[in-house]
């Protein structure tokens, strides 16, 4: 998918945030309060990204989880605004997803901080 494609696809806020790394006012996502079971994928390659039993609710505004699905993230380092932070990015098509920070509250240490827009949950089927 090319980025016009990509552009069509989404609203002109998903394609801010995912394209142009920019970031969701916190409190206001649609999965900040998701309670369903499934899996997290990226709004724009579909790719399978976090598993709905690694999210909480860190208190930061954002959708929050403690581990990725291995290989589904990329992580780079971030110095803008004068912020010391890690960029966390779709693996396959390196869409922005948000940042990651060493302070999770579960024994894997990290809090992936990421904006809503960024996401779609693929709920678990019932069986």
């Amino acid at each position: 998918m090319n980025e016009e494609d990509i552009k069509k696809k989404l609203t002109p806020e998903e394609y801010r945030v995912l394209r142009e790394k920019g970031t969701e006012a916190p409190f206001s996502g649609a999965l900040l309060r998701e309670k369903r079971l499934g899996t997290y994928v990226c709004k724009v390659c579909g790719n399978e990204l976090f598993r709905s039993d690694a999210k909480f609710d860190s208190g930061s505004g954002w959708p929050s989880f403690d581990e990725a699905i291995p290989g589904s993230v990329k992580l780079e380092h971030d110095d803008k605004y004068g912020m010391n932070r890690v960029e966390v990015l779709c693996a396959e098509c390196g869409s922005h997803l948000g940042h990651v920070f060493d302070d999770g509250p579960t024994a894997a240490g990290k809090r992936y901080c990421l904006n809503s827009v960024c996401l779609e949950l693929k709920p678990k089927a019932d069986k």
